[in-house]
C-alpha cells in the first residue's frame, strides 16, 4: 500500500511543520518585548521553590506541546537535583500523586486549568485548593509563573524554536 504524501492530515500537519527551520529569532527581532518577558519571568519566580517552578513549567509545556521549553526545563530540573521519576511522571501526576506533595499537586492542577483556560475556565475547586496551599502573595507568584511559561511556550511554538538549541 502506498501513502499519498501530498494529502495533509490536519491532525498531524503541525508535526511536519515543527521539523522545519525556525521562523525568526524573537530575542533579536523584538528585543524590548523579549527583555520585558525575561523580567516578567524573573519576577514571577521570585520567592518560589525552584523545584516547584520547574514542575509548573514542565507541565504547561507538556500541555502546550512545546518541545523546546520541555527540553529546557527538564534539563534545568535535573541540574537542580530533580528525580527522574518525578520528571517522567509529571505528565500523569494525578495517577502518581504519591510522588508530589499536596502543594505541588495544587500548583499542577492550577497550571492545567490556567493553561487550558479556554476549555472550562479555572474551576472554583482548583482555585480554592491552590489557595489552601499558597498565601495570596505566593498564589499571585504561581499564577504569574503559569502565565509566563504559557507565553514562552507560544513564542517558541510560533517561531518554531528547535528543542535542544537553547545553549544550556
Amino acid at each position: 500500500m502506498t501513502t499519498n504524501t501530498n494529502t495533509a492530515n490536519p491532525t498531524t500537519a503541525h508535526l511536519t511543520e515543527a521539523a522545519e527551520e525556525p521562523r525568526l529569532n524573537f530575542a533579536k527581532t523584538a528585543p524590548k518585548v523579549f527583555r520585558a518577558l525575561v523580567g516578567f519571568d524573573a519576577a514571577a519566580r521570585e520567592g518560589l521553590d525552584p523545584a516547584l517552578v520547574e514542575l509548573i513549567q514542565i507541565r504547561a509545556s507538556h500541555l502546550n506541546h512545546c518541545a523546546y521549553c520541555l527540553h529546557m526545563h527538564t534539563n534545568d530540573a535535573r541540574k537542580a537535583g530533580e528525580s527522574e521519576d518525578r520528571l517522567h511522571l509529571v505528565a500523569v501526576w494525578r495517577e502518581a500523586r504519591h510522588f508530589y506533595s499536596p502543594r505541588e499537586q495544587a500548583a499542577l492542577a492550577l497550571t492545567e486549568a490556567v493553561t487550558l483556560i479556554a476549555d472550562a475556565g479555572v474551576p472554583d475547586d482548583v482555585y480554592r485548593e491552590a489557595g489552601a496551599h499558597f498565601d495570596e502573595r505566593e498564589l499571585a507568584q504561581v499564577l504569574s509563573l503559569i502565565l509566563t511559561i504559557n507565553t514562552w511556550n507560544r513564542v517558541a511554538l510560533a517561531t518554531r524554536m528547535v528543542a535542544g538549541t537553547d545553549g544550556r
